[in-house]
């Protein structure tokens, strides 16, 4: 199938790329940043979630306002956003300045991201080519995983870590000036007031529970301070789904949750970011902090797993757009899990050999779950809900990358030990880590099985909240 609107999808996938790149780029040169700045795995840990915080915190939102104000112009402002907080990312004078600018990127990101997903569900109106741009979109992250570590390696090697935020800028100047002369604008669809006091409360909760996580590796889970920030966590939650619950114009639609495959496609984003992310995490410290290997042997040594997700993701699109995404989630999560599961015994003196088939598996599996999520959860969104739709998905996936980095990230702490006894501690953290990230894929598998809509999606597909002006039953959700 030739896809059209060919200047759309390059300028989304562009955005979306850089997104994903200044995800991946920077893991494999967080050690060569902790050394040149004196941090230890927890400030790691901030330098990845800074911007994986705020960019979860603020999707709902920024869904909402690419809704009200315009997908075109709130894409347009991310990626300037981001771009301008790349450059402040590579002359950070300190670990704490570039967290700030990390979260400032994490703004940028918040701001494009949903705005991205929701052109291309105003510009492909059949189900079957949506699917397939869906894919391509997916690819760009694919891209944008396999390139992360190998351009991170590479640029750290011949120049330092500053450069991997630089290389951001020549991309979003490129994707900035593509949406102008080429993306139509979209209708906006202006419902109510934003719910501040939501955005609040999910800030508060997200933000406690992954201080919690990360300082509760260094600090201990009994400490005072760990102890408050996640009863603080848990109250601003609650709090959040009660107002929500109330709210007449809600930060977040609860009523989408009826649809069975809108809850168990975001649930399944969660799983597939917890996991994915979180053991990227982990592979970059241990590759380099355990076998002594240099960030572009570390790059390297994860190639396998990222260009199995480039090639995999345009695959998991066409299978996605002939089968219905069922096959693909339930494949894919199984045998990204196994290969989870794998990687979860392997020693510190383990050869490069040994990893090669558990990162593939991780990485073709995961990649033929994405696109097949991401099109699920998509197709259970009505047209003009677009913008929030797809923040959810996002919040979905980065909440689960969070959480992934922070728990996992948490179980490598070495509590001040130091010599063979930090790396023994180090190395069991790790298998524990990513055996919990494989049995999580594994849930994951069963849950698609068991919760996704089988339909291949031939027609429009219902949601929970029907579209302005239809009655309820002519937006009764589908598969519920």
């Amino acid at each position: 199938m030739r896809l059209r609107h060919p200047a759309v999808l390059l300028a989304v996938c562009l955005g979306y790329f850089m997104a994903v790149l200044d995800a991946t780029v920077v893991n494999v040169s967080l050690p060569d940043m902790a050394r040149g700045f004196g941090a230890g795995v927890a400030g790691m840990q901030w330098v990845v979630d800074g911007y994986a915080l705020v960019f979860a915190s603020l999707l709902l939102t920024m869904g909402a306002v690419g809704d009200r104000w315009g997908n075109k112009e709130t894409f347009v402002a991310g990626l300037g956003l981001f771009t301008i907080a790349s450059a402040l990312c590579g002359v950070a004078p300190s670990i704490g300045a570039l967290v700030g600018f990390r979260a400032l990127q994490g703004v940028g990101a918040a701001v494009q991201v949903p705005a991205s997903l929701a052109l291309l569900r105003h510009h492909y109106h059949d189900p079957a080519e949506r699917a397939e741009a869906i894919g391509v979109w997916a690819a760009a992250t694919g891209v944008a995983v396999a390139a992360g570590p190998v351009v991170g390696g590479i640029l750290t090697h011949a120049f330092t870590w500053r450069s991997v935020f630089l290389v951001n800028i020549p991309v979003g100047v490129a994707g900035i000036v593509l949406t102008l002369r080429h993306v139509p604008p979209v209708p906006r669809h202006d419902e109510g007031h934003l719910d501040l006091r939501a955005q609040a409360l999910g800030i508060a909760a997200l933000g406690a529970l992954t201080f919690g996580l990360i300082q509760g590796g260094v600090w201990g889970w009994s400490s005072p301070p760990v102890v408050g920030t996640l009863v603080v966590a848990t109250v601003a939650g609650a709090l959040f789904y009660r107002g929500e619950r109330r709210a007449e114009y809600p930060m977040l639609p609860l009523a989408l949750f009826a649809d069975r495959t809108f809850s168990a496609g975001n649930a399944v984003g969660a799983i597939l970011s917890f996991g994915f992310y979180g053991e990227l995490f982990l592979m970059s410290l241990f590759l380099q902090q355990v076998q002594h290997r240099s960030p572009l042997q570390a790059g390297l040594a994860l190639l396998p797993q990222t260009a199995a997700v480039s090639v995999m993701n345009v695959v998991s699109g066409r299978i996605t757009a002939r089968r219905g995404p069922r096959p693909p989630m339930v494949a894919g999560l199984a045998v990204a899990g196994v290969g989870l599961l794998l990687l979860a015994r392997v020693g510190p003196r383990a050869r490069l050999a040994a990893i090669v088939a558990p990162l593939l598996a991780v990485g073709l599996g995961s990649a033929l779950t994405m696109p097949a999520m991401t099109a699920a959860v998509i197709e259970h969104t009505p047209r003009e809900r677009a913008g929030i739709g797809s923040a959810v998905l996002n919040a979905s996936r980065q909440v689960g990358g969070v959480v992934g980095i922070a728990l996992l990230g948490a179980l490598i702490g070495t509590h001040g030990a130091r010599g063979p006894a930090a790396v023994e501690h180090f190395v069991s953290g790790f298998h524990k880590g990513l055996a919990l990230a494989g049995l999580a894929f594994l849930a994951g598998s069963v849950l698609s099985f068991v919760a996704i809509d089988r339909d291949r999606g031939d027609g429009e597909v219902g949601s929970a909240l029907p579209p302005s002006g239809a009655s309820e039953a002519e937006g009764a959700p589908r598969g519920s």
